[in-house]
Parts: structure tokens; sequence; C-alpha cells
């Protein structure tokens, strides 16, 4: 606690000097400007530059400076930057979220109405691959429907021109090959597939139930039925995730949209695998906007072949964009008036300029200088608002723009 009281004594005296230097330097100036006697308006003490002509031929207007001495900068600490063409970058850090990737999704339901006789898959999450049965279904709609198609084989087969075969059966035998197709056909719509219509045909006899199989391999993500259960037409039954691939949605602020590009890199890593990054492009700008957050929604696609990742797990995720070149300066150099913004140019001998500029984009403790500024300059970049003090306390103020 001792050696902190001393530092917070020697900072308090060290302004207290400055002001005090400060003072001395404002009294001698108006003395000097205005001796005992004379009731002229005072004027702000500033140091020319060099006259130059302006467009219509006049002298240009005095750059205003104000004075530190090298004792002073080195007192309160004043460090410059110079003013340089650079290549700028911003990483844009936000957080994500995994979700299955829905072009990886299906769904599995009936096209009649039937029950459930037996369960293969009977919880969820359970992975199954392609073509794997899920569940049995019996249907008497669909038992009276192959019993037709069994007629119309059976009435395909019969000779025309029998004695003992009746004017319908030969009738019914002749388009017997068009109405064998339609009848195959409307067993296809119901996903009756072609080996067990080619079963039912060899054994002759109805089948009393039909196997549901999955369509795609993955993992059981919802499941809607249980043994016994009737089903209706259009009913979901179970839903299918390929999670060889997922998706990651992270959240982008507003005011950095214009910075994201479909194409761009990002990193992305995860808590739970500290030594593990992936990288992946931007592959979907959602076109719509969050109004609690005021945020956008990126996709970014990742592989999972190892089955590590699981939907709704946190990201971490890095978007590096690269800006190009641009004449920038260190943002603490850039002092925010309230009514425009101020760098002050160290113009040597210990004298500063106030300038205003125009700053742009803000990336890496970098601000991009529109205006008001040129490579080479040199700027104050730590103390500049104790400068700023003693130019108010002086009258220095910059030129305003013509």
């Amino acid at each position: 606690m001792g050696s902190t009281h001393r530092f917070i004594a020697f900072f308090c005296i060290t302004v207290a000097g400055l002001w005090i230097t400060v003072a001395q330097d404002f009294a001698k100036n108006a003395l000097a400007q205005h001796p005992p006697g004379h009731t002229g308006q005072a004027q702000p003490v500033a140091k020319p530059d060099a006259e130059a002509a302006d467009a219509k031929g006049g002298p240009a207007m005095e750059a205003p400076k104000v004075e530190i001495s090298p004792e002073q900068q080195q007192l309160i600490g004043v460090k410059t930057a110079t003013v340089a063409l650079m290549p700028m970058s911003k990483v844009i850090r936000t957080v994500g979220r995994i979700e299955y990737d829905e072009r990886g999704l299906s769904t599995i339901n009936t096209k009649f109405e039937g029950w459930i006789e037996k369960l293969y898959v009977d919880y969820t999450g359970r992975y199954v691959t392609k073509n794997e049965p899920l569940a049995e279904i019996y249907s008497p709609e669909l038992l009276a429907t192959q019993q037709e198609f069994l007629n119309v084989l059976k009435w395909s087969k019969t000779p025309v021109g029998e004695p003992k075969v009746d004017v319908l059966s030969e009738m019914i035998a002749k388009d017997a090959n068009s109405l064998l197709e339609a009848a195959k056909q409307r067993l296809k719509l119901w996903d009756i597939t072609e080996a067990q219509i080619q079963k039912i045909e060899e054994t002759g006899a109805p089948v009393r139930t039909l196997t549901l199989y999955s369509p795609v391999s993955g993992y059981i993500i919802q499941k809607m039925v249980v043994q016994g259960m009737r089903v209706m037409p259009g009913e979901k039954l179970f839903d299918v995730a390929d999670l060889s691939t997922l998706w990651v949605i992270a959240d982008v602020y507003e005011r950095e949209l214009p910075l994201i590009k479909i194409g761009q890199e990002a990193r992305i890593t995860l808590s739970y695998f500290p030594d593990k990054a992936y990288v992946s492009q931007i592959d979907y700008i959602y076109p719509s906007l969050s109004t609690e957050t005021r945020t956008a929604k990126v996709r970014f696609t990742i592989s999972n072949s190892n089955g590590q990742l699981k939907p709704q797990m946190f990201t971490n995720v890095e978007i590096k964009i690269h800006l190009g070149q641009w004449l920038a300066v260190p943002e603490s150099a850039v002092l925010d008036t309230g009514q425009g913004h101020v760098a002050y140019v160290d113009t040597g001998d210990g004298y500063f300029e106030p300038r205003q500029v125009t700053p742009g984009l803000r990336a890496e403790r970098m601000a991009q200088i529109l205006d008001g500024l040129k490579a080479g300059e040199k700027v104050a970049v730590s103390a500049n608002f104790l400068i700023d003090s003693e130019a108010q306390l002086k009258g220095v103020k910059p030129l305003q723009a013509r």
C-alpha cells in the first residue's frame, strides 16, 4: 500500500506542476501582448506556418499550433506515431451454434391407414443404415390392393379362347397387361418396393404387413410411434438426420454486415476440444435481421466424420477480413470532440498542430483516415488529451474546412 500511495502522490504533484506551468505561460503571453493599461482584446497564441496562396491568390490562413516543450512532453508521456499507408484487416469474433444440416434430414411416413405390428427401431438416437427396416404396418386397405393385384395377375395368365373361360374373364385377359401395370403402379405409389411386389407374384399370396425401410443412413432424432399404434396417411413416424456434415450458425452484428461476404474464411473452435480448429467458409447469409439482438445469421458447413460434434454445441467463430491498403494511424490518435474528430500533428520544435480529420473503419486498434492527414506526418498517440486541454486553455483550435 505504501508504494501505491507514493505513486498517487507523485502523479498528483506532476499534474499540479503541469497546470502551474500552463498558467504561468498563459500569464506571460497575456502580459507580452497586452501591457498594463492596454484595453484591446487578447488574441490566441499560435505559431504560423509558412504563408501560402489560396485559390483566389490571397494569403492562406495560418495554421494554429500549441507549444509543448520537450520537458513537458517527457513529463506527461507524449508519444507519437507516423501516418502510413498500411494493409488493414479486421477480425470479427462471435459465437455460433451447431445445427443439423437440413439437406441431410429425412422423414418417414405412410400413405395409407394402418397399425404398427412390429417396431424394429424402438428408441430415439439409434443409428440406422440405408434400407434398414424400421417398422411393419398392417393395413386392410393395403391387403385389399394386393389381392386385387393377384386377381389381375391370375387373369393375365388365363389363355384366351379356352372353353371354360367366361366372356368377362376373356375380355379382362385381353387387357391384362395394362391392368397389371396399373395395379403394380398403385402398389409402388404406396411405397411398396419392387422386391416386395416380386415376392407377392412368386408366392401368389398377399403380404399381411408392409415393412418400412430407412431411405438414408443417419440417427433417429424423432420417433413418433410405439408398438400397436394406429397411424394415418401422411402422419410422421420417424425423423432421420445424417450427421456426417453439420451447420454452424453464427450471429453477426448489424454494423459489421457490410464487411461480410459469401466465401470469406473463418476459424471455428470449441471449448470442449481446445486443440482442434475447424476452417470453413461462409456459404450463406440469412436475409432477415433479429429485432431483439440486431444481428443476422451467417452459416458455415463443417465435416463431422468422427462424430465428435453434436447439434446445439456452442462454438467460437473468428472471421478475418482483409480491408486492403489504407492511410491509417493508431486509434488513440483520433480524439472525438463531440462535434468532430481532431488529431494533433507534431510539426517539430515542440509544436503540435490540431487537425480536423475524417476517420473511416476501425480495425485492430487502427483507424482509417479518409481526410486531414498525409503519409509521413507524425501524430500524438498518447497524452493527446492533455495537449488538447492546453490548446483549449490557449484558445488554439483547428482550422475549419473551407
